[in-house]
């Protein structure tokens, strides 16, 4: 696990009501900038206009939490101002370690943690998509460089930066170190250099049977590193800007993306109980661009909930699991988690934070030997929610390769349908399970493959308005004879006020069970269980429904997924 540090807020992300002149101009902003700088007494400055219409102000980097308070208070006042929010830090989602070689990525083929890989490379590689991976940039790897097509470096800020400037079109890893302990805000520590980008980047799309290194899920997709990452971690502001830009949007002052990436990596992120309005209006627009985003739930074994953007609409959100197939000791969790992929341990929960105790148990991936500034290309294993996600990035570049058309919402429904449950232990929520290359690939070729085991998942979101009555199906198929004495129907249903939901168990043969009925007394959030249903009179084979009736006004939800264990 490892704490976030309390880096102090230097500059707020002001968005204007559609209506009002500071919505579109720049001249107007920096005059309302100066008005509430003399209402505040702080020393404010409009510093420049993002991609999603917002403007960033700037604080000054002795601000406090009081300045910031009032600062905030003075635009909410404002009745032109539709939100005002602070530019907050994301980290690297990675626990560092070390070492190398395919036959060390056990998290590709092994059958009990791993993700089934290879038989996928049989019908794609991730030819033709490219994969924008947002992080701290690219140290050069000649296992990685075939694949490398040009990014932008966005950290805005030159000494975040450290190279001499702020945004520029060369995303080179500058190094990420921090020299003394408390350097990036309370409770940071003295470190090296991650090279954390370039570990991602290789589980993506390292360059595939070339007789050295590793292989990389995608080894046929592009790579564009996209550098936000620097010295103490990088800003929501100069993040949201680069979703944009990767995804093939416009951003002010930027030259236009040559190469527009239909999937992208986010191993990184912040504590927030909400996600932030910048980001939200970033991934939209995003995903309305036809690009899947793909981010890492957190290392702080708390619920996902609150750490951001991990929980932003419209994102796959990865947990961890080690090669026993548990939840990693240090992922997140939770129910907005959609699917879990290998992340590793490199040492055992019980184990001093800080060593290296199992190598073998990490994720083997392209790294650089510098303890600051770039030396030579290696490799080591990592472990962290940073190395789950491109996992399931190279699996979305997989699916794009193989059937271009898929949207977003279909890979992502695709990935969270065919995964396999955990074979170990998972407390607090891993979304649908662990997820299978080859089972999604086939499933979206049309290739039919018998079921793998005895689960059958549908993790499609379905809205739940007031007072109506909706359904999910799922299709059981390879089954002989009846469904058994004790049918396990695994539900997830994010709803408030559970206590307005009646959900039946709908047969094949149109038979209806009742798993819960409504409650004017429970007033708890959400429906995660699993009910124990006697379906020994129903043929196994056909199509199975979870029906959910809302009776009652003032409180909606989704089913999030639901399973059917024979």
């Amino acid at each position: 696990m490892q704490a976030l540090p309390s880096a102090p807020v230097e500059k707020v992300i002001v968005t204007y009501k559609s209506q009002a002149a500071e919505a579109g101009s720049n001249t107007a902003a920096k005059s309302d900038t100066a008005e509430k700088a003399a209402k505040t007494g702080e020393k404010l400055a409009f510093e420049r206009r993002l991609a999603g219409g917002g403007a960033l102000v700037d604080l000054g980097d002795s601000a406090t939490k009081q300045d910031l308070a009032e600062v905030m208070d003075a635009f909410r006042a404002d009745p032109s101002v539709a939100s005002v929010e602070p530019d907050i830090r994301a980290y690297a989602m990675a626990v560092t370690p070390n070492d190398t070689d395919y036959a060390k990525q056990w998290d590709l083929f092994e059958p009990t943690g791993g993700m089934n890989v290879p038989a996928a490379w049989d019908k794609a590689t991730g030819s033709g998509v490219t994969v924008a991976v947002i992080d701290t940039g690219y140290a050069a790897h000649t296992d990685l460089a075939a694949n490398v097509v040009a990014g932008y470096d966005f950290i805005s800020t030159s000494s975040d930066a450290r190279d001499g400037n702020g945004r520029d079109a060369n995303p080179k890893d500058e190094g990420d170190w921090n020299a003394t302990d408390n350097e990036c805000g309370v409770g940071s520590k003295a470190s090296d250099s991650s090279w954390h980008g370039t570990h991602v980047a290789g589980t993506i799309g390292a360059v595939t049977n070339n007789t050295k290194g590793i292989a990389g899920i995608a080894y046929d997709a592009k790579i564009q590193p996209v550098r936000v990452l620097g010295k103490c971690g990088g800003s929501s502001a100069d993040i949201a800007d680069a979703i944009t830009w990767a995804s093939g949007g416009s951003v002010p002052g930027v030259p236009a993306n040559a190469n527009p990436a239909k999937v992208i990596n986010l191993s990184l992120g912040g504590a927030s109980s909400t996600c932030p309005s910048v980001y939200q209006t970033a991934i939209n627009g995003a995903v309305s661009r036809g690009t899947t985003v793909v981010v890492a739930a957190g290392n702080s074994n708390a619920n996902t909930s609150g750490f951001t953007p991990a929980n932003c609409s419209n994102v796959i959100t990865v947990a961890s699991t080690s090669r026993e197939g548990n939840r990693s000791f240090y992922s997140n969790f939770g129910t907005i988690v959609d699917v879990a992929a290998p992340g590793g341990e490199t040492r055992r929960g019980t184990d001093t934070p800080g060593t290296v105790t199992t190598p073998q148990n990490g994720i083997y991936s392209t790294l650089n030997a510098g303890a600051t500034t770039q030396s030579t290309e290696n490799y080591e294993p990592y472990q962290g929610t940073s190395m789950a996600a491109p996992h399931i990035a190279g699996l979305a570049a997989l699916l794009k390769s193989a059937k271009s058309t898929l949207t977003p919402a279909e890979i992502e429904s695709a990935i969270k349908t065919n995964a396999r449950p955990l074979p170990g232990t998972c407390t607090g929520g891993c979304g649908t399970g662990i997820a299978d290359a080859t089972k999604t690939v086939n499933a979206v070729t049309g290739t039919t493959t018998p079921p793998t085991g005895n689960v059958f998942t549908n993790g499609t979101d379905v809205t739940i308005s007031d007072n109506t009555t909706v359904s999910s199906s799922i299709a059981v198929t390879g089954r002989t004879g009846n469904a058994p004495a004790a049918l396990k129907v695994g539900v997830d249903i994010q709803h408030t006020w559970r206590g307005d939901l009646v959900i039946d168990l709908i047969a094949p043969d149109g038979t209806v069970r009742n798993l819960k009925a409504s409650s004017s007394s429970d007033s708890a959030d959400n429906v995660v269980t699993t009910y124990t249903v006697d379906a020994s009179s129903e043929v196994a084979n056909g199509t199975w429904k979870l029906q959910v009736r809302d009776v009652a006004s003032g409180d909606t939800g989704y089913i999030n997924s639901w399973a059917l264990t024979f």
